[in-house]
Order: structure tokens, then sequence, then C-alpha cells
């Protein structure tokens, strides 16, 4: 088929970019926040998600507005950039304060040449009002029912008065006016559907890769994402020459907690000490793993840390566990701990070598009475 018989109306096309531009910064996105999680950095992805936000709709605002900057058309783009503050401020929900916001307008009022005309001023101030409405809306409005509606009603009430200053600018038609402002509205819905989606597909990708990371019953980290971050860990520690420390226990006796009391009582028991755990690590640093690597077995990981910096939160997690009662039924049920601890050494030629060498101080612990802590 030759082009001719695929020209499509300038609304279809302009569909389809808007869609292209979001979907590219999804996929971009998506991929950052993987490259930042697989070198462990210390980047929330709200971070990650504000700044390249911000810095993406900026180059395409600028950049789709080089092409008419100066030219009595130049309002033709005004709806792609809308949508791109929708996008910021409310899906990303990106707050910028007036002291940035201000700047960032001006900056792109001597850009398009735009800063000698009083309409001009006037579409500024009501796109920073459009702006942080956005936010308010998405702050009071998210995840309720009438969310849609709201935020239906916000899009629509400021295009209307966005695009009244540029009719008084630019004097087009009011047919034109009604058409863009119309398109602004569809726009905006489609943006709405498609991101909503996106988001919900997101969910339960986050959803599927916690079930595969996670133990289902504790909520740790399990044995599978413990390998996979050992391993991480293990080769950055061994290249930077930072220490890597890790302690190992289980339960004591847990068989006989599930004869007695059954399996249920036992998987309280698990959940119990695992709570316990978790507790103490983030009292004392939220950067310390902890996973459910076996049946009653589960690895502490302290990455920059020597033994010796260990051991305030080992004897916590010691202490704390060997004092729990835990009532599940009539009689409450005791429960202490047997535990290894050991550091990174030149020895430990893999990360199972330095495994080998935490699980052997652990068998130790449970070979010379139990209910203590073996460093070796």
């Amino acid at each position: 088929m030759t082009w001719s018989d695929w020209q499509l109306p300038p609304f279809v096309t302009s569909v389809f970019f808007i869609l292209g531009v979001f979907t590219l910064y999804w996929v971009t996105y998506n991929w950052i926040i993987s490259w930042v999680h697989s070198r462990h950095m210390d980047v929330s992805d709200d971070l990650v998600n504000g700044w390249y936000g911000v810095l993406y709709m900026l180059v395409f605002v600028f950049s789709i507005q080089t092409l008419v900057v100066g030219k009595s058309t130049s309002w033709q783009f005004m709806n792609f950039q809308l949508l791109a503050i929708t996008f910021c401020a409310y899906f990303l929900n990106i707050h910028v304060p007036y002291y940035f916001f201000g700047p960032i307008v001006l900056v792109y009022m001597v850009f398009n040449q735009s800063l000698g005309y009083w309409q001009s001023w006037g579409h500024a101030i009501t796109l920073m009002a459009f702006f942080w409405t956005l936010n308010f809306v998405r702050l009071r409005f998210h995840n309720l029912k009438i969310e849609p509606f709201v935020y239906m009603i916000t899009v629509i009430g400021y295009g209307g008065p966005l695009w009244t200053w540029m009719k008084f600018k630019f004097n087009f038609t009011w047919s034109t006016f009604w058409q863009e402002w119309l398109y602004m509205t569809i726009f905006e819905a489609l943006l709405y559907i498609y991101i909503t989606m996106l988001s919900h597909d997101s969910e339960v990708k986050l959803q599927l890769e916690k079930f595969a990371s996670h133990d289902a019953l504790t909520q740790t980290g399990n044995f599978a994402a413990y390998k996979d971050d050992i391993e991480c860990l293990f080769s950055d520690s061994v290249k930077k020459e930072r220490p890597l420390s890790m302690m190992m226990f289980d339960i004591d006796h847990f068989k006989n907690i599930n004869d007695t009391y059954g399996h249920l009582t036992g998987d309280h028991v698990l959940q119990q000490v695992s709570s316990v755990v978790q507790t103490v690590l983030d009292a004392n640093d939220s950067k310390v793993l902890f996973y459910r690597t076996g049946g009653e077995e589960f690895n502490v990981v302290f990455p920059g840390y020597t033994v010796n910096d260990t051991k305030i939160i080992v004897n916590q997690i010691f202490i704390a566990i060997n004092h729990l009662q835990i009532h599940s039924g009539v009689k409450p049920v005791s429960v202490s701990i047997s535990v290894g601890v050991s550091e990174l050494t030149s020895d430990d030629k893999t990360s199972m070598d330095f495994y080998n060498r935490v699980d052997q101080n652990l068998y130790y612990s449970k070979r010379n009475g139990r209910m203590r802590v073996t460093v070796a």
C-alpha cells in the first residue's frame, strides 16, 4: 500500500504520538529503577521518579516547542504541554514549590519569546494554579470512587481559561478554541485511562516480584532473595574491600513445638520471631537484611559491618527472642535460639564458603547446649 492509503487525521496521529511519549517514559523509568536496584544503590524510587519525570517532561516540552517557537502558530502544541503538566503533577505526584516552578515558567516564556504579552503572563499564572490544583486533587481523592470525576472536572475547568488566554493572544477562531478544548478533554481522559492501566499492571508485577522474593508466612526475604543479594554483596565487598558480616540462627527444638502444639502454633512462632527480629533491625539499621532461608532457619546480613560492629544488634535479637513468650492456645510457648556469627575473610572464595562458615558456627552452638551465640 502507498503512503496515501495510510494518511490519518491530526487528532488520531496526536493520540498515538502522546501514548508513545508516555510509554517511552514508562519503559525508560522502569529500566532505570531496575538498574538502581540491581546495584543496591541507596536511592529511593520516589527520588528517581521525581527527578527523571521532571527532566523527561521538560525535554519533551522544550523539544516539541522548538518546532513552532516565534511563529503565529506556536499555540498548536499546547495540549501536549498540558498533558506533560498533568502527567508530572497528577500521575507522578511531583510537588514543585513556587520558587522552583516560577523560574522554570519564566525560562520557558523567554524561550518561547512571550515575555512581552500580557496574555502569556495570565496563561503562566493559570498554568501554575493548574499544577498545584492537580497536586491537591491527587492527594485528596486518590483511590476514591469519585477520583475520575474530580480529575476530569479539574482538567476541563482549567482547560477553558488556559485556551482562552491563547484565544486572546493569537486571535484564532472560536471554532478552533472549542475544538482544542475538546481535544484537551479527550486527551486527558485517554491519559487517565492509559496511566491507570499501566499502574495497575505495575502493581501486579510488583506483587508477583514480592511473592517470588519474599516468604509468604513471615514476610521476610526468602532463600532465592538471599542468594541474589549475597552474590552481589559478596562481589561488592571483595572488590571494594568492604566488610560484610552475617548472623544465622534457628529456633531450638522447633520440631517439638510442632509435634506438641501443632503446626498452626509452629507457624505462629515463626511469625512472632520474625516480627521481633524485624522490629530490632528497624530500630537499629534498616539497611541490614533479613531472610528466612529454611524451615526454622534465618539469616541476617550486615553490609558494611565488621563482626564486632554486629554485637549490639545480635545481642538485642538474642535477648529479645530468648525472653519471648508466645501465646497460642492454652499454654504459652517459650522460645530460644542458637546463633552463629562470622565476618567475610580472604579465605572465602565464594559466597557459599562464607555461608558454610557461618553455618558451622550455628551448629557449634546447637551441639554445645543450644541457646548460645558462637562467633568465629
